[in-house]
């Protein structure tokens, strides 16, 4: 299977999946000003939604959208346990939270991303990411991780997407357990692998 991933966008989350899951897949880089993929393809031609994740599957057909992608690689090596099993409470407990992360984090932070977007616009983003954030810190008080008493798909998205905070000087210190998570995954082997491989890292850098 082929990712096709920008570095550090949202695609990182089912980079650092495909690694819990010990699941081999070719990377594919994407110019997300360009549209050309890193062996100069027309990445409109490869996924018409222009962006990314997409997963090229082994039967050629083009898997899209990263909460789709990540249960997808969980369900190929069930025994990672990086999703609960389809049918169970879990599972959709699971699905809540990446619908959650999708519609109320994920595209929050887009309109911070644009040099254009007015100041006001800016701070009223903040502040509601802020406040979606809250209820993600009482859990992660509670618990050290966001399903269950182990690491699973919603963890690695939300460490994707709460990356971004540092890069829109997004003030997140008012949530000591949501940055203690943060390091938390950092620190996981795979994740290490997943930043360096997308030049993420100082190590990568050097």
């Amino acid at each position: 299977m082929k990712l096709y991933y920008a570095a550090g966008a949202c695609s990182l989350s089912p980079h650092i999946v495909a690694l819990e899951a010990g699941i081999p897949v070719e990377l594919e880089k994407v110019d997300n000003k360009t549209k050309r993929t890193a062996s100069d393809q027309d990445y409109w031609q490869i996924n018409p939604k222009g962006y990314v994740p997409a997963l090229a599957l082994d039967n050629g057909e083009l898997l899209t959208e990263g909460p789709a992608i990540v249960q997808y690689l969980a369900d190929l090596k069930p025994e990672s346990a990086l999703a609960p099993a389809n049918g169970t409470s879990a599972r959709y407990r699971l699905q809540e939270m990446l619908g959650y992360i999708n519609s109320e984090l994920h595209k929050s932070y887009s309109p911070l991303f644009k040099p254009e977007t007015p100041d006001v616009v800016r701070e009223e983003r903040k502040e509601y990411l802020r406040k979606r954030y809250r209820l993600l810190e009482q859990r992660l008080a509670k618990h050290p991780w966001l399903i269950g008493d182990h690491f699973t798909v919603a963890d690695a998205y939300l460490f994707t997407v709460t990356n971004w905070a540092k890069h829109v000087a997004l003030d997140l210190s008012e949530f000591p357990a949501l940055l203690d998570f943060q390091q938390r995954v950092a620190a996981r082997p795979t994740v290490q692998a997943a930043l360096e491989a997308e030049g993420l890292t100082k190590k990568a850098a050097a």
